[in-house]
């Protein structure tokens, strides 16, 4: 069963690569962003990380919910099975059920406290170099690989304001 709400189409492509190409603030494009991924797929959570490589650290840029998830908020990410398939492999992660993403999160408490089961990690990259990672959120089993491919082609758009700042 898909839990797609419903396909990603050219035209909602088009629509980030014209906000892309407008004069614009980031955040403007995280917002456009989240309400495509929540049109599309759905999530309880959504959020932006930046990648900061000396530190080996992600930075929260962008929250759907900054009560729980502040903006700003910083995570050290080197040596866990999250980095090496994120940030070292560009892989999207997915823990697909409570037991996963309690191996995989460490404020999982938190997380399942905002009735989240699942999480989707995408990888933000260009030239092979990880800038961040969009992450989504939902219930557990929600997740699919046609989920994970709609997502990375969404990611992309950040690249730019990932570049830029």
């Amino acid at each position: 069963m898909s839990h797609s709400q419903r396909a990603l189409t050219t035209g909602d492509l088009a629509a980030l690569a014209r906000l892309s190409a407008a004069s614009h603030e980031s955040i403007e494009l995280y917002i456009a962003i989240d309400r495509l991924v929540q049109n599309m797929i759905g999530h309880r959570l959504f959020t932006m990380m930046r990648v900061h490589e000396a530190a080996s650290e992600v930075e929260r840029i962008y929250s759907s919910n900054p009560a729980a998830y502040p903006v700003g908020g910083r995570k050290q990410k080197a040596g866990t099975p999250w980095s090496r398939a994120v940030l070292d492999r560009g892989e999207v992660f997915i823990a697909r059920n409570a037991d996963e993403v309690r191996e995989a999160i460490y404020d999982h408490e938190l997380i399942f406290s905002l009735g989240i089961g699942s999480i989707m990690n995408i990888p933000i990259a260009y030239r092979d170099r990880r800038l961040g990672t969009m992450n989504i959120s939902h219930e557990a089993g929600w997740f699919t690989d046609e989920h994970a491919s709609a997502a990375r082609l969404i990611a992309a758009f950040a690249v730019p304001s990932l570049l830029s700042s």
